[in-house]
């Protein structure tokens, strides 16, 4: 079926993935994505593992096709400019200033085409003191103040999948969004602006609230001893977290499924602001009981109680669990020439459905011929730029 952005043609010229991301959402929703990259190498994340379509690589980029560009010369400049007259939407993650010298400023383009979406994601915004700083997933998840909500202040170690990059990437498309929306009403195109530093912050906004409204000084167990979360070590050496809230009839169903009505009776636990305030010795005393039994034994106590409850699974347990297999959540493609492609799907169904066909990410200028014939050019002159290494 046909994708709701059909119809839609993005140009992305970003690498690794904040800028990625955002396009591989849009081409998720049906839009035309074209990768432009750089013909010696193209995007880094690559190479990431040591070939041309690594795993990184692939995680961010189905659904586009991919076209090799040298933006520094007069011909790949030229070529540029005609791919920004057909498209609706651009999307660039250098730092500022880069577009500029490359002379693709605002409003240079905006000249070229004047309904096109022009989305620029950075480290730390267009303008300040950090303006021309590197910025990667950890620089923005530190300076954010997320990581120090993760982080043991004495025994600091960074840790998990990136946040910032992604969350990124999900505001540039939540704009982009916004942008198209309303350019069907005025026709006008518009620039979209985010920054890795203002999203992640923006993402986790209760800590400056309650920290501005209460004074609360927020660290690693401000939050989980707030929402009463927990994971547990069990007897055969596995791992379960419990999820209670401030519903009162969860921490009843943990002490009967816990058989533990002695620990509700003690006076640091009976009550919910007891039970946050002394967090950490609620946790070695639930840590006693857990280890007493095996992670099985303790789910089906837990779920018979509806108490909000999970196994800690590591990737090959997610993909062998049994709610993951009913929904479907993972896909196999075929690349012509990669073979088995493995993914995950877009977690969105539209009417019932997946928002379309999954097609693996291109391999570096796949689609060279392509998308130059589409603009115009024959196979002599594309032979031409290809010889003269413009793409």
């Amino acid at each position: 079926m046909a994708g709701v952005l059909d119809g839609v043609r993005v140009i992305e010229l970003t690498t690794m993935i904040t800028g990625p991301l955002a396009g591989m959402l849009l081409a998720d929703l049906g839009a035309a994505v074209i990768k432009v990259e750089n013909p010696q190498g193209g995007d880094p994340f690559r190479y990431f593992r040591g070939d041309l379509y690594g795993g990184h690589f692939i995680a961010y980029n189905r659904n586009k096709r991919s076209l090799t560009l040298d933006l520094r010369s007069p011909r790949g400049k030229e070529i540029f400019l005609d791919l920004i007259r057909g498209a609706d939407v651009l999307i660039e993650n250098f730092r500022p200033g880069v577009m500029d010298r490359l002379g693709f400023s605002v409003e240079t383009l905006a000249k070229v085409n004047p309904r096109l979406i022009q989305c620029s994601l950075t480290g730390f915004g267009r303008s300040g003191p950090y303006v021309d700083r590197p910025s990667y997933d950890a620089v923005a998840q530190s300076l954010s103040g997320v990581l120090s909500q993760f982080v043991d202040p004495q025994s600091p170690q960074v840790a998990g999948p990136t946040i910032s990059d992604n969350i990124t990437g999900f505001y540039a498309a939540y704009g982009i969004l916004g942008a198209l929306h309303e350019r069907s009403r005025t026709g006008k195109g518009r620039r979209v602006e985010t920054s890795m530093l203002e999203a992640t912050i923006a993402f986790a906004p209760d800590a400056f609230i309650n920290h501005k409204r209460y004074g609360i000084p927020v660290g690693p167990l401000t939050r989980v001893s707030a929402s009463q979360s927990y994971a547990f070590r069990c007897r055969d050496g596995k791992l379960i977290a419990i999820h209670m809230s401030s519903q009162i009839k969860f921490w009843e169903g943990l002490l009967a499924a816990l058989e533990r009505p002695d620990i509700g009776a003690m006076p640091d636990f009976s009550t919910r602001e007891g039970r946050i305030a002394n967090y950490a010795a609620l946790r070695e005393e639930l840590a006693k009981a857990f280890a007493t039994r095996p992670r099985a034994e303790w789910a089906q106590r837990l779920e018979a109680q509806d108490v909000p409850y999970a196994p800690v699974h590591n990737v090959t347990e997610v993909m062998e669990d049994e709610q993951v297999r009913h929904l479907g959540t993972f896909y196999t493609a075929q690349h012509p020439t990669e073979g088995q492609v493995f993914g995950v799907h877009p977690p969105v169904f539209i009417d019932g459905h997946r928002p379309g066909t999954i097609v693996p990410p291109p391999t570096l200028g796949e689609h060279n011929a392509e998308i130059l014939g589409e603009l115009g050019l024959g196979a002599d002159r594309i032979a031409e730029l290809k010889a003269n290494k413009v793409i």
